[in-house]
């Protein structure tokens, strides 16, 4: 298999030698399809180990250049060992960087309020109703907007800055195989020059890791 495909595919995942030629090869050097599979099999061994305890880890924070918006995050892993490396210090910062960036609310779907949700129902149906869409349909309007919903609030949903083709979510899992561990984003906070204390974006919990 040719060097430069295992090498540019190794950068791109953080896979290892043996399972990127063996991806290469069944792909028959398709780079692209090399990736999804190697992927594809991340995200399976991560949701293995997304069960174990992640109780070490860093804060880590991020002031955007102007000085007007600032966050504080927790990422946790399972070892001091893999919190200290520069490949994690540089996810934390990834993540920081996300939360000034893209303003999220919520760790994870499962922190929003049940209340919020209510509410947020309550409108897409009103809108719906208002926009004359068949009473039969809007259920089904209703819930792809609350899937979108999650995707601006959640930072976990969201794309990620980086690589907008990928979740932030998938980021993380894909660290958790190349670590070893379990890592999961604890909680955050953002704070932007101006605004009322009502405003401030509440630290997310446990995406249950």
């Amino acid at each position: 298999m040719a060097l430069p495909l295992v090498k540019e595919l190794r950068e791109k995942t953080g896979a290892g030698l043996l399972d990127c030629q063996k991806a290469l090869g069944e792909a028959d050097g398709d780079l692209d399809k090399a990736l999804r599979l190697l992927r594809e099999r991340g995200l399976a061994k991560a949701a293995k180990k997304a069960t174990r305890a992640a109780t070490d880890g860093t804060i880590g924070a991020y002031i955007h250049p102007g000085g007007k918006i600032g966050v504080l995050v927790e990422v946790n892993c399972e070892t001091d060992f893999v919190a200290k490396t520069a490949e994690f210090q540089q996810l934390v910062k990834d993540v920081a960087m996300q939360v000034a960036a893209a303003a999220p609310r919520y760790v994870s779907r499962t922190e929003i309020p049940g209340e919020e949700l209510v509410a947020e129902r309550e409108i897409y149906r009103a809108q719906a109703l208002q926009a004359g869409k068949p009473e039969k349909v809007v259920d089904r309007i209703i819930e792809g907007q609350v899937e979108r919903f999650y995707k601006e609030v959640c930072l976990l949903e969201q794309p990620f800055i980086k690589q907008s083709d990928r979740t932030v979510e998938e980021i993380i899992k894909e660290a958790i195989v190349r670590f070893g561990v379990n890592v999961a984003v604890r909680r955050f906070a953002r704070f932007q020059l101006g605004e009322t204390v009502g405003k401030e974006s509440p630290a997310g919990g446990p995406p249950g890791a």
